[in-house]
């Protein structure tokens, strides 16, 4: 990892206004900012000591906890006593303990703090998320369908969904309706007579209120298009028509998500698999460096993405990897013969099995300076890698298609982070519709899942995880008294990396924060 201490604490000492939070009982009383976008990259510092490395905490040839005990950012916590006296509560001990939890805890900690506060309603979600995750992969390509239809009628799509009852009949039905896309007033002149024409007549009354919304009406007569669009996704329309409150809101969500990356400069073309891969999306959001150098490196990540269990590894140890940046040939040859590396050994097969894809080594070939940019973001990159798996080829290739906006996005966590948040919503809403017509979950668990549409949609990512810590009393109480205190950390890209690092807990351990309480 390449190393500008002096730099670095410079940054620190220009930028160092300290963040007050309340944590409960313990009181976390600073926070330090982050080495943000304008910096570059958190370096090591000069020297951390720490205790004896316990047997088990490493394996062979894994140098992930050193390297975030030496970062700067993970001294200057651990060094804070207000931030021991947290990271020390049993709690939060398991939440280290976790970091897929922990990752989607720094998306959105508000959601997740106040969810926990009702550690029966936090257990049901997870419940929830268990039972339907079958179903997600379904899900998803409903939600990747309703975007591909609504990114390019936006308006005129939230415009019908502000009627729920009038826009579940047409997406009942949407064949029907295709002819009125040939006349900007062909769909005003029919629901003004709605009584009359069979297609409405049985919710007359709906379609009157429609009528009567001069704002909603100029939308739709702006874009008739909209009908053709509709028609030709009326599967995934059609399958979300039973519950039209549920229709309203994913379209509504899709719409907010759309509009909020065309801005940033995403084409139409890339929007259903942006919507595809929500979950990684908004864990991709929630750290703009890492974002930046997917989208500089975006074949190479593609590729990779092909390989989870090999991305996986590399950035959960990035530092073990950089020398290939200067040798592609010589990644080539350790990945062939990955069982005599104590680097690539562990997953010996997934690093075989990348060897053996000549596409995929000829990319990396191409550009084997992504491993000197997965290490220069080193933190970063090793809070995503346990969610490796969710960074698909398709999401990568739609960055590499907007490589510009991505980079753009980058410098917008707010934007970003919206766009997300909404992306999560239409995914949670999919699946709920999907969930509760397959009978996996049942009319309460559905009403949950509504009204808690972005935890829920991280859930789903890893419900496993999730079910499990919601077995945990310590960190539900930690979790749901400590809502400004991660919000404070989340705010941070940087703290957020270490947060969600793999080897947090490990590092927490030798460096002596678990003993800090006993103590």
């Amino acid at each position: 990892m390449a190393t500008n201490v002096s730099n670095n604490n410079k940054y620190l000492i220009s930028v160092a206004a300290v963040a007050l939070v309340a944590v409960g009982a313990y009181g976390l009383g600073r926070v330090y900012p982050p080495l943000g976008p304008t910096s570059g990259t958190i370096t090591p510092a000069d020297r951390y000591v720490s205790s004896q490395v316990g047997e088990g905490d490493v394996t062979l040839g894994d140098t992930s906890v050193a390297e975030l005990m030496q970062t700067d950012v993970f001294e200057l916590m651990v060094k804070d006593p207000n931030f021991r006296a947290f990271a020390a509560s049993p709690g939060f001990q398991v939440l280290a303990g976790q970091p897929e939890v922990m990752a989607a805890l720094m998306s959105n900690p508000e959601a997740f703090s106040s969810l926990a506060a009702n550690p029966d309603a936090f257990e049901g979600l997870a419940k929830a998320a268990q039972d339907a995750a079958a179903l997600a992969p379904q899900a998803h390509q409903a939600s990747a369908q309703l975007m591909d239809a609504i990114a390019s009628h936006p308006e005129a799509m939230e415009a019908l969904a502000s009627q729920p009852e009038a826009f579940a009949v047409i997406a009942r039905n949407a064949s029907d309706f295709a002819d009125l896309a040939a006349n900007s007033n062909a769909f005003r002149n029919a629901v003004s007579k709605a009584a009359a024409d069979a297609r409405m007549a049985k919710n007359a009354p709906a379609f009157q209120q429609l009528a009567n919304d001069n704002s909603a009406m100029d939308a739709i007569a702006a874009d008739p298009q909209v009908f053709s669009s509709l028609a030709a996704n009326a599967g995934a329309f059609k399958s979300l028509a039973g519950q039209p409150r549920s229709l309203a809101a994913a379209v509504k969500n899709a719409a907010d998500a759309a509009q909020r990356l065309q801005l940033a400069g995403v084409s139409n073309d890339s929007m259903a698999a942006i919507a595809a891969n929500s979950s990684a999306f908004s864990m991709l959001a929630n750290q703009p460096q890492a974002l930046a150098a997917i989208a500089s490196h975006s074949k190479a990540f593609e590729v990779l993405a092909g390989h989870p269990k090999a991305l996986e590894a590399i950035l959960a140890n990035a530092p073990a990897f950089r020398s290939f940046a200067d040798n592609a040939n010589a990644f080539r040859s350790a990945a062939s013969k990955a069982a005599a590396d104590a680097r690539l050994a562990r997953y010996a097969h997934a690093f075989q099995q990348l060897a053996s894809d000549n596409a995929a080594m000829e990319v990396l070939a191409a550009d084997p300076s992504v491993f000197s940019a997965i290490d220069n973001n080193a933190v970063a990159f090793a809070g995503l890698a346990r969610n490796a798996h969710l960074m698909s080829p398709q999401l990568m290739s739609a960055i590499d298609n907007n490589a510009s906006a991505f980079s753009n996005l980058g410098k917008n966590a707010a934007r970003m982070s919206l766009a997300a948040r909404s992306l999560q919503s239409l995914d949670a809403h999919s699946l709920a519709v999907s969930a509760a017509a397959a009978g996996r979950i049942n009319s309460i668990a559905s009403q949950a899942v509504l009204a808690n549409p972005e935890a829920f949609s991280a859930m789903l990512a890893n419900p496993k995880a999730f079910e499990s810590i919601s077995q945990q009393s310590a960190a539900m109480a930690t979790l749901a008294s400590n809502q400004k205190a991660f919000a404070s950390l989340a705010s941070q890209p940087n703290l957020a990396a270490v947060m969600a690092n793999p080897s947090l807990r490990a590092a927490l351990n030798q460096s002596g924060v678990f003993q800090s309480q006993a103590d």
